[in-house]
């Protein structure tokens, strides 16, 4: 199996910068993407960015480009988000995600709040 497990959210005002970081561990194959989600009160959960294992290709979603960033260091299957220019909108609790041969898995999530 797969364990992922997220860190680094929190509190941060309005125009602020965070980061997140998530550590994938189990049976993790070479060829997979990871990336992180978020679901905010009331709202479905919506995809921020992802980033292949191989040859490092990144997705972001139009509501995040310009100020997350995602990167992964595939030797320690781990992932990090780092957000900037946050707005009270951003406020969710951020996941990560894991694919690989046609599985999907998560991590708990970690809060992020971001006061105005």
């Amino acid at each position: 199996q797969v364990r992922l497990v997220e860190s680094g959210g929190g509190l941060v005002q309005a125009g602020g910068s965070l980061g997140l970081s998530c550590a994938a561990s189990g049976s993790i194959f070479v060829d997979n993407a990871m990336g992180w989600y978020r679901q905010a009160p009331g709202k479905q959960r919506e995809f921020l960015a992802s980033i292949t294992s191989s040859g490092g290709r990144t997705k972001y979603a139009d509501s995040v480009k310009g100020r997350f960033t995602i990167s992964s260091r595939s030797a320690k299957n781990t992932v990090s988000l780092q957000m900037n220019s946050l707005k009270p909108d951003d406020t969710a609790v951020y996941y990560c995600n894991l694919v690989q041969i046609g599985r999907e898995f998560w991590g708990q999530g970690t809060q992020v709040t971001v006061s105005s």
